[in-house]
């Protein structure tokens, strides 16, 4: 087998069993003050094919956009690896006195990998045009200049369905979904290979979301772009993806396709996660049954014992108290972490 032939099938991107913790100090008063760590990703391995969507969807606090952070080596794991076109990127950090600092390497691969990020009121700098803001990848990486670089920029404001006549304007003479169209913009504007999309339509109005959605299907189709799609709504990630990963307390708990997520889900909270995705039809809203959790999600500062879902899984045995399940495989491409699935 060539090496081209190796590398157009082996994964774009390939985590294994990847920890990210983060420092906090609990009590009150210099005396019961003390350190501790929180698991926010806790052994999480997944893959991405080349021009592959793969949804990542979960309640709020299971670690998502932890994950996707992880991937793009803005958060430095503590444990694990993250392999991108067969390159470990985790191996790419170097010290730097006390604390870890981005090797040249890993710099120059930021050019391949991009990101979409969850608040498009936050992301773009206030003080900076729509020029400014899409002209700095492009100045940092040396792809263009004067006029070409104008043109560039141009042509990613029509690709996102603006007109080139803002180039001027200024963030705050936008709408919340306009900005978020820059913020596609400025992660094309490298013709990246991945994309991390966190929460790109959560804080958009329901109408501007399904724009923005429609808007990344038609870019994952031209583009061929290989996409991890993070998000808490089951209903938009399983429109713009080919597989599904459910996370629950910082792991993932189910992996599938999404037509097999939707309609054959084995993990109880994957079940309970669909039940309350609204039925288009007024009469099957009326008639379908949901699937209440009871309790609150453990704290990760101190999980349970066993399943981290065992708290509020209405299908708990007593091993589920004391015994950790693994992801294994129930079917072809179907992986389940639960003892009684």
């Amino acid at each position: 087998m060539s090496s081209d032939e190796t590398a157009s099938e082996r994964p774009l991107l390939d985590v294994h069993d990847l920890e990210i913790r983060f420092p906090v100090t609990v009590g009150e008063g210099w005396l019961t003050r003390h350190r501790q760590e929180v698991r926010a990703v806790d052994g999480v391995s997944f893959s991405v094919r080349r021009g592959e969507t793969l949804g990542l969807v979960g309640e709020s606090g299971c670690g998502k956009s932890t994950t996707g952070r992880g991937v793009l080596q803005l958060l430095r794991p503590a444990r694990g690896e993250v392999m991108f076109d067969g390159l470990p990127l985790h191996d790419l950090w170097v010290r730097r006195g006390r604390s870890w600092a981005w090797g040249p390497e890993l710099r120059a691969l930021r050019r391949r990998m991009q990101m979409i990020f969850q608040d498009p009121f936050a992301s773009l700098n206030p003080r900076m045009t729509v020029e400014a803001i899409l002209a700095e990848p492009l100045r940092n990486f040396g792809l263009a200049d004067g006029s070409d670089r104008r043109a560039r920029i141009q042509s990613l404001l029509e690709t996102v369905g603006l007109d080139p006549r803002m180039i001027r304007r200024y963030p705050h003479e936008f709408s919340g979904g306009q900005r978020q169209r820059i913020g596609i913009a400025r992660a094309l504007a490298l013709g990246p290979d991945l994309i991390v999309a966190d929460e790109p339509i959560s804080a958009l109005d329901v109408s501007i979301q399904a724009q923005i959605l429609n808007l990344l299907q038609q870019l994952r189709r031209d583009l061929g772009l290989t996409m991890l799609f993070i998000a808490h709504d089951l209903a938009a990630v399983r429109l713009v993806s080919d597989r599904i990963a459910v996370m629950y307390l910082g792991r993932i708990v189910e992996l599938a396709d999404a037509v097999t997520i939707v309609a054959a889900a084995r993990h109880p909270y994957t079940q309970a996660l669909i039940s309350a995705v609204p039925a288009p039809d007024p009469v099957a809203e009326q008639t379908r049954q949901r699937i209440v959790l009871e309790g609150e999600v453990p704290s990760p500062l101190n999980p349970p014992a066993g399943c981290p879902f065992h708290t509020r899984c209405p299908l708990r045995e007593e091993r589920c108290r004391h015994e950790v399940p693994v992801l294994r495989e129930v079917a072809r491409g179907h992986t389940v972490a639960c003892h009684v699935a």
